[in-house]
């Protein structure tokens, strides 16, 4: 009953809030991640300032991203297991504050030129945001009625790709307003904003609903040759999006010749548009498509891939803003979709465990392509390392094409 506050018998489902605080809901969770992911993202629009402060190569400054990532990889099964059987509202709230005390210790570690305590405090940020990212899926999830759910969630999600380009576009300018370092604790606010809104309207949800999965209910996820399908499809798209969030600034500024604040301007482009895909994922699958999903993945990394291929081939801005925007929204359709299709393609009861794995290795994409792309740019040039990208969306081709239907 859309307007209830209503739960089952045994906690575990609710019915939905009034359409007011859903929304209300879902923007303070929104805002959150938006503050969250504009932090985890930041560096690498101005990554040559970094890399001449600090005095590090591509691969180091690429770890400045890559190590969020990195942590949440680990941190993601555990996060969710905690979220079960505690407060996830107030284990969110906690979160928000750890982003706070994160980059506040960037911020001193960068203005003190330590590099070692500047990935270290981005290792607490990126515990904060896999913890905001399951709890927000999880919060909102329960705030929505049932007709409504994929809907909101997807609303949800799309605060990565807008923080992102808040992050992309922003940073250069904090940096040459206030210094490289501040580009730690410009986005904290935004978090901390986001908080009081959903403080209040997150009331009531969030509670511990009984035991974490068994370990031979999470071996049912690993031993699925279907979840670990879907899986490298979310590690190659994300490998995809964080290797041209990361690079592609450089790549502009660098062999393009653009200033670093029209390259972050410009980049910003291809997380935004995931705003949109992300969206549309799953209107497109569930509308278009009849509730397939294949057909969508094969379209993100089928228009993905001779994109990736031809990027360093065209040097005006006009055809790059467009390559940017069309691979932008490509590559983020599966992103925005491969959540949805794990918990469709196993039991129930275990829903929960196959989105966690899917977090989890799909981060492992993040964490390893900042610094994969790195290495291969000092070693070959972006040339190759785009050549590269565009193998990996070949894979993804692939993969795609073998992969099943869910039974719904």
């Amino acid at each position: 009953m859309a307007g209830s506050d209503e739960t089952d018998a045994d906690g575990s489902e609710m019915w939905g809030l009034s359409r007011a605080r859903t929304a209300g809901l879902v923007l303070g969770a929104s805002l959150v991640s938006i503050g969250l992911a504009a932090y985890e993202i930041v560096p690498a629009s101005v990554t040559p300032l970094i890399r001449e402060s600090l005095g590090v190569g591509s691969t180091r400054a690429g770890f400045l991203v890559g190590i969020m990532f990195g942590t949440a990889v680990v941190a993601s099964l555990p996060a969710g297991a905690v979220l079960d059987r505690t407060d996830s509202r107030r284990v969110m709230a906690l979160a928000v504050l750890g982003l706070v005390v994160a980059g506040v210790w960037g911020w001193v570690a960068g203005r003190n030129g330590n590099y070692w305590s500047v990935i270290a405090s981005r290792a607490v940020g990126g515990v904060a945001f896999v913890v905001v990212w399951n709890a927000g899926i999880d919060i909102v999830s329960q705030g929505a009625s049932p007709e409504n759910r994929a809907t909101v969630v997807g609303v949800f999600t799309a605060s990565g790709p807008i923080g992102f380009a808040l992050g992309q576009s922003t940073g250069p300018i904090v940096a040459g307003r206030f210094g490289w370092p501040a580009i730690f604790i410009a986005y904290t606010g935004v978090a901390l904003v986001g908080l009081t809104i959903f403080w209040p309207m997150s009331r009531g949800l969030g509670a511990a609903r009984g035991e974490t999965p068994s370990l031979s209910e999470f071996g049912t996820v690993l031993q699925s040759g279907t979840v670990w399908r879907i899986g490298t499809l979310g590690f190659l798209s994300y490998a995809l999006y964080l290797f041209i969030n990361s690079w592609g600034s450089s790549y502009l500024t660098g062999e393009i010749g653009l200033s670093l604040a029209l390259s972050g301007a410009l980049v910003a482009v291809f997380p935004a548009i995931g705003a949109l895909s992300r969206v549309s994922s799953g209107v497109l699958s569930d509308r278009v498509f009849g509730g397939k999903r294949r057909p969508v993945l094969i379209g993100s990394f089928g228009l993905a891939t001779p994109l990736m291929f031809v990027f360093t081939q065209f040097g005006t801005i006009p055809v790059l803003i467009a390559m940017l925007f069309l691979s932008g929204f490509a590559i983020q359709l599966t992103l925005g979709l491969s959540f949805t299709y794990v918990r469709e393609i196993v039991e129930p009861h275990v829903a929960a465990t196959a989105v966690a794995f899917q977090t989890s290795v799909g981060l492992a994409g993040a964490f390893l392509s900042p610094i994969a792309g790195g290495a291969v740019i000092d070693a070959a040039g972006f040339d190759v390392a785009f050549a590269l990208a565009g193998g990996l969306g070949a894979v993804g081709v692939l993969l795609a094409w073998r992969a099943p239907e869910p039974s719904l």
